[in-house]
């Protein structure tokens, strides 16, 4: 079983309390043969809306060369990226990774979508269910959207929403009435190579799960990462074992890793 995390976030993103030479240790003390850092390069400011048109690729670089140097003959690293917000301006995103050599980019989704605001789902208000799937449908238009343009290698946590709905209020919410909506996107990223991620939710339900997984499959998906959206050490890697399995038994083959932006297929 190849095992690799390729969702992992250092202090080079505003949110993450790691250095990559702290995330490569850990992955290695969880036997992963490769890890990828992905740092949020968002096209807005955290949080706010403002433009953003800058990256602190140098200490990106920096940190990475250091984590090469302490632990690259244990494990493959990677750069890559996790693009934020491309949707508010695919210009912007252009821009933002313009001229930096990287081996992979999540395309991911964080706001709520044009009804609401383009509030992070983060702030979901707990509410009821017609509320939550009007949240989901605005949130989909963006990732629609998103698909569409398709410069990325894979979709990031594409049930995202679930994450805030489900765990911080107590509610049991799906995406089952969403699988039209799921379908068109699959059915826009997969004729360009662009796959998807199953997000390991740092131990709570996978993003996707089964259900999507099993969709994703049957549409001839075959570009799948493991990430484990790790922002500290202890949950890098995790559950990437069982996740492996869960991707098998929804009829998916292999897990991907990334080099120079190409897919790299390896048998589950």
């Amino acid at each position: 079983m190849y095992l690799a995390d390729y969702h992992v976030h250092s202090t080079c993103s505003p949110d993450g309390h790691q250095t990559m030479a702290q995330a490569a240790e850990a992955a290695v003390r969880q036997g992963l043969r490769e890890l990828c850092i992905t740092d949020h390069v968002d096209t807005i400011h955290w949080g706010t809306l403002a433009p953003r048109d800058d990256f602190d690729w140098e200490e990106s670089r920096r940190q990475f060369h250091e984590a090469q140097a302490l632990w690259g003959d244990r494990i493959t690293l990677r750069r890559g990226a996790e693009l934020g917000e491309a949707q508010l301006s695919f210009d912007r995103a252009d821009r933002l990774l313009a001229g930096e050599e990287l081996d992979f980019v999540i395309g991911s989704v964080h706001l709520s979508g044009k009804k609401f605001a383009n509030m992070d789902l983060y702030y979901i208000e707990k509410g009821s269910e017609a509320y939550y799937d009007s949240v989901i449908d605005s949130y989909l238009d963006d990732v629609l959207a998103l698909a569409r343009w398709g410069r990325f290698q894979v979709l990031g946590h594409l049930t995202l929403p679930l994450r805030y709905i489900n765990e911080h209020h107590g509610e049991h919410m799906t995406f089952r009435r969403h699988m039209d909506r799921v379908e068109e996107i699959f059915r826009a990223i997969i004729p360009q190579g662009v796959g998807i991620e199953c997000n390991t939710n740092r131990g709570h339900t996978p993003l996707p799960d089964a259900e999507i997984l099993t969709l994703y499959r049957r549409l001839g998906g075959e570009i799948i990462t493991i990430g484990t959206d790790a922002h500290t050490p202890e949950f890098v890697g995790m559950r990437a074992r069982e996740t492996q399995e869960l991707l098998k038994s929804c009829g998916l083959n292999y897990v991907c890793t990334f080099e120079k932006k190409k897919p790299v297929f390896h048998k589950i």
